[in-house]
């Protein structure tokens, strides 16, 4: 263990994660300086759709790890797999307009429809996981008698962590991208969404918000999801 995480005790690994969490914030003081618009305007939009998509990708993650072990293999799998590939094609943003009208622009709605966008890159990711099992890990699971809350932390979770990384980083990369759609769409107080469409007619503005957005998703990237996704192979190979 001590060997995986010297990586962190490393000066030039915190010199440049403490670069990388800098940048957005430098490019966020200069931008707000650049437009003239409030730093702290800036920041309450995306608060609004951070906060969106946290509680989206919490209760995406869930459903997800939860399905994926209910139907990747037997006669679930056989019934239920066909079925979310149907769904996970469906074009949710053709459906929006109908949300829209029941539910009204309201924050339910834009969670809703992130957990849509969500949800699928994580559950086959999971299922492609539990499909990889190797057939003497299992047998070590019966030999051992794992059961109830052993055998999930010990043996089904562990397994399940590289599928549940890759398919975080896949699923917030589209959440990311839907989420501004979604709340141009709606046109839900705050956000992103209320950004870009507010100053949809300024070119340069709109340019700069696109770079700050795809530096803010690089970054977020780079110091969380690659990191645990090298550590949870790692764990796996061993």
């Amino acid at each position: 263990m001590h060997r995986r995480l010297k990586i962190y005790q490393s000066f030039w690994h915190i010199f440049w994660v403490i670069t990388i969490i800098t940048v957005p914030f430098l490019f966020l003081f200069f931008f707000s300086h650049y437009s003239h618009i409030a730093l702290s305007s800036l920041l309450r939009d995306f608060e609004y759709s951070f906060t969106r998509i946290f509680i989206a990708y919490l209760v995406s993650v869930t459903l997800a790890w939860i399905f994926a072990v209910i139907f990747y293999k037997g006669k679930a799998a056989t019934v239920g797999l066909p079925i979310f590939d149907v769904l996970q094609s469906f074009p949710t943003f053709a459906a929006l307009p109908l949300a829209v009208y029941f539910w009204g622009p309201s924050n339910l709605t834009v969670v809703a429809f992130l957990i849509v966008t969500i949800i699928w890159p994580i559950f086959f990711s999971v299922v492609s996981s539990l499909k990889l099992i190797r057939r003497d890990w299992e047998e070590v699971a019966q030999i051992t008698n794992l059961k109830g809350s052993n055998y999930f932390k010990n043996f089904l979770f562990p397994v399940t962590v590289p599928g549940l990384i890759t398919g975080s980083i896949i699923g917030l990369g589209e959440g990311w991208e839907a989420v501004v759609a979604t709340e141009i769409i709606v046109k839900v107080h705050g956000g992103l969404g209320n950004f870009f469409g507010a100053h949809a007619s300024d070119a340069q503005l709109t340019i700069f918000g696109i770079l700050g957005f795809l530096l803010l998703i690089f970054c977020i990237n780079k110091i969380i999801w690659l990191p645990l996704l090298e550590i949870s192979h790692k764990l796996m190979e061993e």
